[in-house]
């Protein structure tokens, strides 16, 4: 198969929600000598969001999304295996994500972790519905360098400028850079709460971090 045929093959276990067949895949590309963070970006994470824009228009359920996602986690743990020990050791940054309290979507979140950590960043995932004292016990735990939030409803956005507000309290905020992002997420809401940075795709916002952390 050609790189395009691996790529398709490797999105649509994740449609199907076929764990096994997923991990199968990856030990396959893999024999066949195929770059691991390439079918973790092109392939497995493309079917990953495929899923997320059925679950948006109703096309699919969460069940669903649940089983892509964990279908998703058996390959990557597969292909991660696989970086050189160098990659996976060396860590750009420690970043502490979450989906705010009172929302408990994270397919998106899930994607940007995956491939953060494959390009070298520490990431510890607090999960979905996290409180705002979490973020910042986290941060403190880990002495993070980012702390980064989703919100996919307006009605949770709050947390967002809520956790700037209590990084500051905490005397933190001087030394963490923040980042924003989900479905109801703009460049302007990110400029208006003081955060760093705003993640409008999972590539684009590794790409920002890069650059940012890239003189370590």
């Amino acid at each position: 198969m050609n790189k395009m045929q691996w790529m398709q093959k490797a999105a649509q276990t994740i449609i199907d929600g076929d764990e096994t067949a997923a991990a199968d895949v990856a030990r396959q590309a893999l024999e066949a000598g195929m770059d691991p963070v390439e079918m973790i970006d092109g392939g497995y994470s493309a079917g990953i969001r495929e899923m997320g824009e059925r679950f948006e228009h109703g096309k699919v359920f969460l069940p669903n999304l649940i089983i892509s996602s964990e279908a998703m986690m058996a390959a990557v743990s597969v292909l991660e295996a696989a970086l050189p020990k160098a990659q996976q050791d060396q860590k750009a940054a420690t970043v502490v994500l979450g989906t705010v309290e009172g929302d408990i979507h994270d397919i998106g979140k899930g994607i940007l972790i995956t491939m953060l950590r494959v390009n070298g960043f520490a990431v510890h995932d607090l999960g979905r519905d996290v409180p705002i004292e979490t973020f910042v016990d986290k941060a403190r735990e880990l002495d993070a360098d980012v702390v980064g939030s989703s919100a996919l409803m307006t009605t949770t956005q709050e947390g967002q400028k809520l956790i700037e507000k209590a990084l500051r309290e905490a005397g933190l905020r001087d030394r963490i850079k923040t980042m924003v992002g989900g479905a109801v997420v703009t460049a302007r809401w990110a400029k208006r709460i003081g955060a760093d940075l705003y993640g409008e795709t999972a590539g684009s916002t590794v790409s920002q971090l890069k650059e940012m952390f890239a003189e370590r």
